[in-house]
């Protein structure tokens, strides 16, 4: 006797893919108080990297400072390398800031003249910073050389550029603009770096802000003597 074949399965609904918010695949912005624990971090380090140079700084310290766990540091920046490497980026970003606003000047002696202000000035507020770069640097930049190379060398590059079209314009004297801005910036960031022995020879306990505008202006006016154009327009 003939058997009808079984009925077929009703079919089944389409598969759907729940659709991926904008909110999901954003990283979310860090909160105020993460940014502003990171920040506390980074101030401590500044200062022990500065003291103690990478190898003789230790998370358990700068942790201790702040009263943290070295765990809890941990969870902020996942090594010391890249504490290290965070420290040394925040404090290149400041300082090459000043750089950028150098190019964007028709001006040679008012574009030198904030410049130099801003490197002291640089130099007054965050010694700390300037002393890890110089330690780095020092050392022959083993972790940090990559980075100087790829930020540094182009920005130098452009305003070296710039110094040569003033050059061509006869607002300054030609001269070696490279090693110009290597001797800014070795002078203004010896107020740093040796800013306690500076003190002991003036018979003072620090620097005070007279004494960075007394270095300002005759720093300005050194390196304005020898850029002056010997024909100026």
């Amino acid at each position: 006797m003939y058997k009808s074949p079984p009925a077929a399965p009703p079919p089944r609904a389409p598969r759907t893919t729940r659709a991926t918010s904008s909110d999901e695949t954003t990283p979310r912005a860090p909160t105020a108080s993460r940014l502003l624990k990171e920040q506390g971090i980074l101030t401590e380090a500044e200062n022990h990297f500065a003291q103690f140079g990478f190898e003789g700084a230790s998370l358990e310290n700068i942790a201790a400072a702040i009263g943290i766990s070295r765990h809890n540091l941990l969870y902020y920046f996942p090594s010391k390398e890249a504490l290290y490497q965070r420290v040394l980026d925040d404090v290149l970003t400041q300082w090459l800031a000043g750089m950028e606003d150098l190019s964007h000047s028709d001006d040679p002696q008012q574009a030198l003249r904030r410049y130099i202000r801003a490197k002291l000035q640089y130099s007054r507020t965050r010694p700390q910073g300037a002393k890890v770069f110089t330690k780095e640097v020092i050392a022959g930049a083993p972790r940090y050389g990559n980075a100087i190379i790829e930020r540094v060398a182009p920005l130098l590059k452009t305003e070296v550029r710039t110094f040569e079209r003033w050059a061509r314009e006869g607002r300054i004297a030609k001269v070696n603009f490279t090693h110009l801005m290597f001797i800014i910036w070795s002078v203004t960031q010896a107020y740093a770096e040796q800013e306690a022995q500076f003190a002991l020879l003036l018979g003072k306990p620090a620097l005070t802000e007279r004494d960075y505008e007394k270095a300002e202006e005759l720093i300005v006016r050194m390196v304005l003597s020898a850029l002056a154009p010997e024909n100026p327009l």
